[in-house]
């Protein structure tokens, strides 16, 4: 299917690794122009690689999308390096290692800044080239643990299910001028250098049993997969998809506990 892509702008936040990475490769393979940022300069630059390999433009900038001011600026170079934005994906976000009776409030905004603020941030910044364009797509990465409660996952999920909430808000308010908001909620994914990784390899026995016991088809899902559902979305073969919110667990169902 051509999702009709080729020649449109998008912006990957968090691409160097993991979803974002697989995102910021699916557009380069519809030939989309594509702009991420990272923390790390080794990683962003060896995505960027893999982007010029696909024959298409690429921008990158190292940014820490916790902090007031970097969402935006990576949003106006990237726009000025590409000619523009089309589409916005807020993939970057992380959890709390802290349960709710040990977390501080200094816990709890670091938590939203880095999920939720990012999200309005990165969107907010994005309207104007947007408008530009005479329209364009939001897809936020949430988790299912921004709808399904699991043990110490207060402070994760409550910025996750922000996001869900914001998406579906900002899907009324932004439709009028053809923007699109939507929502996919991963479960586990399993990815290099990512936290199921590490467990797979350190006790290959327990997660063999937790994947046979959380998931139907006796495996978790992939980046590939997931970056599949959000090139859908924030194509013009989607355009009547607004507001909805995706899971993409592999009828997993709930926040992992193991």
């Amino acid at each position: 299917m051509d999702l009709q892509l080729k020649g449109k702008v998008a912006l990957v936040t968090g691409g160097s690794r993991g979803i974002g990475r697989a995102t910021a490769l699916r557009f380069g393979s519809e030939g989309c122009n594509v702009a991420i940022c990272a923390r790390g300069e080794e990683g962003l630059n060896k995505t960027l690689g893999e982007l010029k390999d696909l024959g298409v433009m690429t921008f990158g900038v190292v940014a820490d999308m916790s902090i007031a001011g970097e969402a935006a600026r990576f949003v106006d170079e990237a726009a000025d390096a590409l000619g523009g934005v089309d589409m916005l994906v807020n993939n970057v976000g992380g959890s709390s290692n802290s349960t709710f009776s040990e977390a501080c409030d200094e816990d709890w905004l670091k938590a939203f800044n880095l999920n939720l603020f990012h999200a309005v941030r990165a969107t907010r910044a994005s309207l104007p080239y947007f408008r530009k364009r005479r329209g364009g797509s939001v897809v936020t990465i949430a988790s299912i643990s921004g709808w399904r409660p699991a043990p110490d996952k207060a402070i994760y999920g409550a910025t996750k299910a922000a996001e869900i909430f914001l998406s579906s808000s900002l899907a009324w308010e932004l439709s009028p001028q053809n923007e699109r908001v939507n929502t996919v909620s991963p479960g586990s994914i399993d990815f290099p250098g990512g936290v199921w990784e590490r467990f797979r390899k350190q006790n290959p026995e327990q997660f063999a049993a937790f994947a046979g016991r959380e998931f139907p088809a006796g495996r978790l899902g992939n980046a590939e997969e997931v970056a599949n559902v959000i090139v859908f979305l924030s194509s013009p073969k989607a355009n009547w998809i607004n507001g909805a919110h995706i899971p993409v667990d592999g009828a997993q169902g709930r926040p992992s506990v193991f």
